[in-house]
């Protein structure tokens, strides 16, 4: 990454010649698509829009492509090598935008996840395959942050939540269209064409919001403040969260005693890590900034970790088809987006913290209602109808979390603490799986690295009822973080 960043003679000189971006300001009326953020809007929704669509249309082709390069055993390190990879990107991306503005690591970061989906979609071994989800990482770490501090900057505190329930409601079509598109392309055109037809819709993106974004956000926070300097001890903490990361999704896929060697170095890496990276307080909820960033973990951590037994739940236990099974949550994408829009309403913001209660309940109901369908004379539709209220829930507490950290953070540090947010949500994503993932095998489960459903097909279910239990009561101790966001000054 040193060829892409900046001299600090380069930025002095910049920052010299370039005024620092306006206040965000809004008249009032202006909403999200007005005149004022109209072209800024489009193109970073688009973004999301694009990020979303891979997400959704690579998961579909990459077990094709898996098989085709005979590196179906290396699998997951296609899912982790993304994984790991962002995390370090995260942090460079925060100090990277709060040094000199999000527009270069927007722009890095959008160039590396096309040239990732190229280098997969050519490759032709696995290992090269990888590479390629690597270097997607990198770019998809960049982006998402830097686009935090895009809104920061750009939007009003009127205007935050309404650009974030645009952002969540990006991700609703792509979750019904990228999978059925994904497969019609994989079927009868070939995996290489879903990776290497993403990295075309860059072009709108960058040709819409680059523009509005050097307008009205680019530059430092304060170009009559110096430079500061890359803060090397985080990014050596980046370093060290995303080898740790690796090694404990390695360690979490291979449950022999030697398991426990990179597990434990995994752990020795991330601990110190996370110390040094997230607030101080966050493992203890301090009040505030702490808080927020604890409950995006909690939130993201126990829902995603549920979700991704449900579609082998369905299929194991029911005899749902993959597809069947993947369209059951298919609702859940409306309700996420909704829960989103109902945060964004003006009335809503004096009531943000029990905003933020009610949908952790909501979360913890749903994980905890999900493994009823293991009684055989629960319908199917009871689990489908239960994730869309756990859904609803994700999209308020999601979007509330991203507009209170905007809120809370100092426009010259909106970067290093949108990055802090993106950890704790990464970084509990891997670690409540893996700590599921565990519970599953050892209840008969079977291996979660096997992806066929031969192992899976033996699994009892209160191996599943072991993976959604725990969840639903992490999700529940949610809900006291979620009482402790609100910063009480003077006893108020």
């Amino acid at each position: 990454m040193t060829a892409l960043e900046p001299s600090d003679a380069d930025v002095a000189t910049e920052a010299a010649t370039e005024a620092a971006p306006p206040v965000a300001t809004d008249s009032g009326q202006d909403g999200i698509l007005g005149k004022t953020h109209r072209a800024l809007s489009i193109g970073i929704i688009c973004v999301v829009l694009l990020i979303a669509f891979e997400a959704t249309a690579v998961g579909t082709a990459m077990p094709v492509a898996a098989r085709e390069l005979r590196g179906v055993s290396l699998y997951a390190f296609a899912f982790s090598a993304y994984f790991t990879t962002s995390l370090f990107a995260m942090v460079l991306s925060g100090q990277w935008a709060d040094r000199s503005g999000p527009l270069r690591p927007l722009v890095t970061g959008i160039t590396a996840f096309a040239l990732g989906l190229l280098l997969s979609g050519t490759a032709g071994a696995m290992w090269l395959f990888i590479a390629g989800r690597a270097v997607q990482g990198l770019g998809g770490g960049l982006v998402i942050v830097a686009l935090y501090v895009v809104v920061s900057r750009a939007y009003s505190e009127r205007l935050r939540p309404a650009i974030m329930a645009a952002f969540a409601a990006s991700w609703v079509i792509p979750s019904v269209v990228g999978p059925l598109a994904s497969g019609t392309v994989t079927e009868h055109l070939g995996w290489r064409w879903v990776f290497v037809g993403i990295p075309v819709l860059v072009i709108l993106p960058l040709a819409t919001a680059l523009p509005a974004i050097r307008q009205m956000a680019g530059g430092p926070a304060d170009a009559s403040e110096p430079v500061p300097a890359f803060d090397r001890r985080r990014i050596r903490l980046a370093l060290a969260i995303s080898l740790g990361a690796g090694l404990l999704q390695y360690a979490g896929q291979d449950l022999t005693w030697w398991s426990l060697l990179p597990g434990a170095a995994g752990a020795a890496l991330i601990v110190p890590a996370v110390l040094g990276l997230l607030p101080h307080g966050t493992y203890r909820a301090a009040r505030g900034m702490p808080s927020v960033i604890l409950l995006r973990g909690v939130a993201a951590g126990s829902f995603i970790a549920a979700e991704s037994f449900v579609p082998l739940m369905l299929v194991t236990q029911r005899g749902l088809s993959p597809t069947l099974a993947g369209l059951s949550l298919a609702v859940g994408g409306a309700t996420w987006a909704l829960g989103s829009y109902i945060q964004s309403r003006p009335r809503m913001e004096p009531h943000r913290e029990r905003l933020l209660m009610g949908g952790m309940v909501l979360v913890a109901v749903a994980i905890a209602a999900a493994p009823s369908v293991l009684i055989a004379s629960v319908p199917v539709w009871v689990l489908g109808a239960a994730w869309a209220v756990g859904c609803l829930g994700m999209g308020a507490v999601i979007a509330s979390t991203s507009v209170l950290l905007l809120k809370l953070s100092p426009p010259e540090e909106a970067g290093t603490n949108s990055a802090a947010l993106q950890i704790s949500d990464g970084l509990s994503n891997v670690l409540l799986l893996a700590a599921g993932g565990a519970a599953f095998a050892a209840l008969g489960g079977g291996a979660v690295g096997a992806h066929d459903l031969t192992a899976a097909d033996a699994s009892h279910p209160a191996a599943f009822a072991a993976v959604f239990l725990p969840m639903a009561a992490v999700a529940l101790a949610g809900v006291w973080v979620a009482t402790r966001v609100r910063v009480v000054r003077d006893g108020v």
